[in-house]
């Protein structure tokens, strides 16, 4: 390969990123978020370790370099099982009646959300154009709390775990023990506790 050449795929391989981490090359290829890429040229180098870069555009081929030998550069990975052009198309159609929904949702959530009052020419307390009754209030109110995850936790439901014993627990005193002390305090001098810690210099003047 000319110099040139090198220099080239030298520089768009700079111009990548790195993903940061030592991988190694499996019977299945290299796993990289969660999917696996391959290549004819993994063969014989199952074990071995690797580092990857990759277009932050484009995830459907990885570069993969040697851990060791400076980075020397083994060869490209490519996305395994990948979708067909059917699967798709099936994908993207599913997608757009499912952004149409929302779309439809969201504009029958927002005319739902404002309130429209009746037209009146006097001072009178203003009248909702659409009246729901206690029972609609309630269906829907158990609707929204159906699919609310927050309100499903049930943080009770599972009680914590005890601290483990290495951990510094707050010092609870014992009710005996603090009046005894209080007794004590003012057993000493006939006054409130910390009363004897008050300098009486009225002598002096």
């Amino acid at each position: 390969m000319p110099v040139e050449d090198v220099a080239a795929e030298r520089l768009a391989f700079f111009a990548m990123e790195d993903d940061g981490r030592l991988r190694k090359i499996t019977t299945k290829g290299i796993s990289w978020r969660r999917r696996a890429y391959i290549a004819p040229w993994m063969a014989g180098h199952v074990g071995m370790r690797v580092r990857l870069r990759y277009l932050p555009h484009y995830d459907g081929r990885i570069e993969v370099f040697a851990a060791e030998e400076w980075g020397r550069h083994l060869g490209s990975a490519y996305l395994a099982e990948a979708a067909t052009v059917e699967q798709r198309r099936a994908l993207s159609s599913v997608r757009e009646k499912k952004a149409r929904q929302l779309k439809a949702d969201l504009k029958a959530a927002e005319r739902l959300r404002k309130t429209r009052y009746t037209a009146t020419t006097t001072a009178a307390v203003p009248r909702p154009r659409r009246t729901v009754t206690s029972s609609q209030a309630e269906a829907e109110i158990a609707r929204s709390r159906g699919v609310d995850l927050a309100a499903r936790a049930l943080p009770d439901l599972i009680p914590p775990r005890e601290p483990p014993a290495s951990w510094a627990r707050p010092v609870v005193r014992p009710r005996w023990a603090a009046d005894s002390q209080t007794d004590a305090g003012q057993a000493g001098d006939g006054g409130p506790p910390g009363a004897a810690d008050v300098r009486d210099d009225s002598w002096e003047r």
